[in-house]
């Protein structure tokens, strides 16, 4: 019997990238940190050491390609595992979002 795959139920399109962020969770100032691995108008995975425990809430600051300045992303995280997690994003503003729809855009829509 042929095994079926898996069924991929995200609503947003992800793009793979390697960047380096840090993070700051609720109530603490110390900056941890990582590298997101990918994104997508949702979220975000983040290889880290010490992911925070899961529905703590932090701020993800990185600086994406094509945007001047770094952004600050409030987040959730959602899952862990050993070396990562993955991270619900809060409200995100125009600038945000038009970057973040940037990378994820499939190459044959790119103008």
């Amino acid at each position: 019997m042929k095994e079926k795959a898996p069924v991929d139920l995200r609503r947003h399109q992800r793009a793979p990238l390697s960047l380096p962020v840090e993070f700051v969770v609720r109530g603490s100032t110390d900056r941890v940190s990582g590298r997101a691995k990918d994104i997508s108008l949702g979220g975000m995975f983040i290889e880290t050491a010490t992911p925070p425990a899961f529905s703590e809430e932090l701020v993800v600051h990185l600086a994406l390609p094509k945007v001047k300045k770094p952004i600050a992303l409030k987040a959730v995280v959602r899952w862990t595992r050993t070396g990562g997690m993955g991270v619900q994003f809060g409200l995100l503003g125009a600038r945000e979002t038009h970057a973040i729809t940037e990378l994820t855009r499939p190459a044959s829509e790119e103008k």
